[in-house]
């Protein structure tokens, strides 16, 4: 461990091997760090927090903390932050609310400078949150979705898999999968090609997201009928299933599209 001599570690904190602390860092008592993390000066760890190998975690970072939710009352709540994250300078991260509650944070993700993860939030793996992004408390992040710029998730929204939401965006529903959304509030604007292509799907799988996306999205069918419309093709294709799993779940109603202002 290399631990800077300014910095107030606990005795009590575990730290693996390889872990790094930088100047007037403070990691408190129940932190658990694993190898190879690095935590950059003058941030503070605390709470029930567990993060786990290769992060990174630059200037000023303040993880774990107190949620901000006045229901708070002590509970005993959890962080838990996973594998090859990137947490870039004065990002803060909240545990769970209720007794034992928990925020989840998967692998592999890029949480840009100040960005804000609240409360019994989940977040995937491969995500990318860009500068300002704010989560409100319970939002789910599906994987390899990205936020833009000061975007703002409202509660309880989940973003779906392989999305992208333009920066500045006010996110109130539920974002689709496969999809690129922007607008105050967000509305959707089409499939996500680039972030499809670059993940490898198929031709035969983008051209079938690319229909059910029309049948959705703008033909100006309630999605109700819409889906139903979708379901009667009878067409077979993995993505569009989930997609489909992904409206029928959703409990705050899904972003319509930009040329529909209406059901």
């Amino acid at each position: 461990m290399n631990i800077h001599k300014t910095a107030i570690v606990s005795g009590k904190a575990k730290l693996a091997e390889g872990t790094e602390v930088g100047p007037y860092a403070i990691i408190t008592d129940n932190v658990t760090i694993g190898e190879g993390t690095k935590v950059g000066a003058r941030c503070l760890i605390d709470g029930n927090t567990f993060i786990g190998k290769r992060c990174e975690i630059f200037t000023g970072a303040v993880i774990g903390t107190r949620p901000q939710d006045l229901k708070y009352k002590g509970e005993k709540s959890i962080l838990e932050i996973g594998d090859n994250n990137i947490i870039r300078e004065y990002c803060t991260f909240n545990p769970g609310t209720s007794d034992e509650g928990k925020t989840r944070v998967g692998n592999n993700n890029l949480f840009m400078a100040y960005s804000h993860v609240a409360h019994d939030c989940v977040v995937g793996n491969n995500c990318i949150i860009a500068n300002n992004g704010t989560l409100a408390g319970h939002v789910t992040i599906e994987d390899k979705a990205v936020v833009g710029g000061l975007v703002a998730i409202h509660q309880f929204v989940t973003i779906g898999t392989l999305s992208i939401i333009g920066g500045c965006s006010k996110v109130v529903q539920d974002i689709p999968p496969y999809s690129t959304c922007d607008g105050h509030p967000a509305r959707v604007y089409g499939l996500n090609l680039v972030g499809l292509r670059r993940n490898n799907l198929s031709r035969e799988s983008i051209h079938e997201l690319n229909h059910a996306y029309k049948v959705l999205f703008n033909s100006g069918l309630p999605i109700k009928h819409a889906l139903e419309a979708l379901e009667k093709e009878g067409r077979k294709c993995g993505e569009v299933e989930y997609l489909v799993a992904f409206i029928k779940k959703s409990s705050r109603g899904i972003s319509r599209s930009c040329r529909i202002t209406a059901e």
